[in-house]
């Protein structure tokens, strides 16, 4: 659709009010913008979208053809190996299968589960990771919300004693479970919904790069494990007030921050 320039911000809250699943905007020249909005598609949706941005007189809305592009293959073309906190992220399409020998390498094989290393939240786990283990062995590590599982995988080149990691999507636990096979660590990999059926004290180090608002609402059952050491990750940068007011009686907070996004390392007191 397309709006004048001023009219922007309401014709974007009108379609995410009405269920789109992303919006693109572009520049329409003569003070408008082109607004490219993703529906799944439904029976009678352009009536129901035209009935709710009714109230914008000067909007223009057609239907759009999306084109069938193999997204997972146009990202794999442009996978390139990249450093991440000290560790080289490969893809396995060119290591050939071959593991190598670096303790500091880490194989991914991008598909559905979140976690190639990335993004910002993956980043900074990373970084915490490295920076813990030079501090002290890492102990029992636990990786939850763990899609494709790099940071279990990442933990147990860093020394981890042992390493766990859970996730409920059928797809994470896969995407894990052949991450651990393509890195050759061993990695447990549960199918569960986050913490609740974990025994406590199971765990010295609990990373979840989760989302500001299931941190929060599932702050217990995450200090139910009694772990010494969490780690907090995928906060938008405005999110972190909030979640370590959420934690801050459990410990000493640190803030990372990466971009926009942010971590926080909870300390455990005795």
């Amino acid at each position: 659709m397309t709006v004048p320039a001023e009219d922007e911000d309401v014709a974007t809250a009108l379609l995410w009010e009405n269920g789109t699943s992303g919006i693109e905007v572009r520049d329409a020249g003569e003070d408008r913008v082109s607004l490219l909005a993703y529906f799944r598609d439904t029976p009678d949706l352009e009536r129901t979208l035209s009935a709710a941005l009714a109230p914008l007189r000067h909007a223009r809305l057609v239907p759009a053809t999306v084109p069938d592009v193999d997204w997972l293959a146009r990202f794999r073309e442009g996978f390139r190996p990249f450093r991440a906190a000290g560790f080289t992220v490969s893809p396995a399409w060119q290591t050939g299968g071959a593991r190598s020998e670096s303790p500091d390498q880490l194989t991914v094989d991008p598909g559905r589960a979140f976690g190639t290393g990335t993004h910002e939240s993956t980043r900074l786990c990373l970084g915490l990771l490295r920076e813990l283990s030079a501090r002290a062995p890492l102990g029992r590590v636990l990786d939850l919300g763990a899609g494709s599982g790099i940071l279990g995988i990442a933990a147990a080149r860093l020394g981890a004693r042992a390493v766990t990691a859970v996730d409920l999507d059928p797809e994470a636990v896969a995407s894990a479970r052949h991450h651990a096979r393509l890195n050759e660590v061993d990695l447990r990999v549960v199918r569960a919904d986050l913490a609740a059926a974990l025994r406590p004290g199971a765990f010295d180090l609990v990373v979840a790069n989760l989302s500001a608002a299931l941190l929060r609402e599932r702050r217990d059952e995450i200090l139910a494990l009694e772990a010494s050491t969490l780690v907090l990750s995928g906060l938008l940068v405005t999110d972190a007030p909030a979640v370590q007011d959420a934690y801050r009686r459990a410990g000493d907070l640190e803030l990372r921050r990466d971009g926009e996004w942010s971590a926080v390392l909870v300390s455990r007191r005795p």
